[in-house]
């Protein structure tokens, strides 16, 4: 006896996949760098040094006065030779009314008379000690600077992205499909009717 048989023949589906990758793209340009270096300013101002030298009194020791410092020095011998002149005969005068006290007035004031008249000899033309006065003012430097700061510019500048999307193509490489067979497979029906499927 055959048994009936049902015989499947089955075929997958197939899916094909075709992929394109994604594109990125970054540029990063420079950024923009201007710099500017103003000069300092340097203002000096000087007071020039100032040399005094007063030799007055080195002249004046060496007897080179001036005709001014001259007629002075005249003005005031005179004075004092007044006034000592003054001053003397009053004591001679003294001494001549006291007379009678003793003693002898007139040969004492001769002999002084004739004293005074003694002349020095000494070197004139010498000057005293720190007789040359000297002064000396430096000069001042006065220095002014005005730093500058630099000036510093910066432009900057944006990346740059340029984006390619990726992409996926699908499609079926292969349908699926089924088949199916009977074998043996009868059909028994009324009054002994048979019939194969």
């Amino acid at each position: 006896m055959q048994m009936p048989q049902v015989k499947l023949q089955s075929q997958r589906a197939k899916i094909s996949l075709h992929t394109t990758d994604a594109a990125v793209n970054i540029q990063q340009p420079r950024a923009e760098q201007t710099i500017q270096q103003p000069k300092a300013e340097i203002t000096m101002h000087t007071t020039p040094s100032k040399l005094t030298i007063d030799q007055t009194q080195a002249w004046n020791d060496m007897d080179l006065k001036s005709v001014f410092k001259r007629t002075e020095d005249f003005a005031e011998l005179g004075r004092k030779s007044l006034l000592e002149g003054i001053s003397r005969r009053v004591q001679e005068g003294k001494e001549m009314m006291e007379i009678e006290k003793g003693g002898d007035p007139i040969v004492a004031q001769a002999k002084r008379i004739a004293e005074r008249n003694l002349k020095e000899f000494a070197i004139g033309w010498i000057p005293s000690h720190f007789a040359v006065k000297i002064d000396y003012q430096p000069s001042e430097l006065e220095i002014d600077v005005k730093v500058n700061r630099p000036l510093i510019r910066n432009t900057p500048q944006h990346p740059r992205f340029d984006y390619q999307p990726g992409q996926v193509d699908t499609g079926i490489a292969q349908y699926q499909s089924l088949k199916v067979d009977f074998e043996n497979l009868k059909f028994h029906g009324v009054n002994g009717f048979e019939m194969n499927i």
